[in-house]
Formats: C-alpha cells, structure tokens, sequence
C-alpha cells in the first residue's frame, strides 16, 4: 500500500511539470478551411463545388443518418430482452455498414472524378 502512495504521490508532482512544458511548447495554428483540398479529409473542401442547396440537403441527410443510429442506440440500451436488444444491435449494424457502402462508394467516384 506504501509503494501505491509514493507512486500516486510522484504521479500527482509530475503532473503539473508535464502540462507546464506541454504549454511552453509552440502550437502551429490549423490550416484554414479553404486551403485545404479535397484529398485531405470530408471537410468543406469536399462540399465546394455544391450549392447552398445541396449543402443543406446533405447536411439533413447526415443529420437524419445521426438521427436513426442515436434512436437505436437508445432503443438497445433500454431494452431489456437479450433477443431484441441483439436484433436491434443487428438492424443499427447494418444500417453502419449500408452507410460505409455509400460512403466509400461516394469517395470512389470522386477519386475517378479528380483523376479526369
């Protein structure tokens, strides 16, 4: 038990020196939005060549996906019954899996299209 004390005790002093010389290191800011490209993530870079328009569709659209996958985690964990709960598990699975198809199928076609 001594040695758990001296351990948390050296922990806790080292702490505070830690965070310090993690502060005094300098921090480059992030890189704006605009001079990202597209192969560098789904950020708006990848959303430039929409209109305000389909913006806004695709936003509800990942906001309806949000949506689903937080009703049915809701749903599985109030359930009680281990045979539901494990088909709703399956149902939100699929649903991932269904939108990872989408979404790798949509990357695929932008790559073809930047390759153009």
């Amino acid at each position: 038990m001594k040695h758990l004390y001296q351990s948390t005790a050296a922990l806790l002093l080292l702490l505070p020196i830690s965070m310090i010389s993690s502060a005094a290191e300098p921090q480059t800011p992030a890189q704006p939005a605009k001079e990202m490209g597209a192969h560098q993530g789904m950020g708006m870079g990848m959303m430039g060549g929409m209109s305000e328009e389909q913006k806004t569709e695709h936003m509800r659209s990942m906001q309806e996906h949000m949506l689903t996958m937080h009703d049915l985690s809701n749903q599985i964990l109030a359930e009680k019954d281990p045979a539901k709960k494990e088909a709703l598990k399956k149902q939100q699975l699929d649903l991932m899996m269904s939108h990872h198809a989408q979404m790798m199928g949509h990357r695929q076609q932008m790559m073809q299209e930047h390759k153009k």
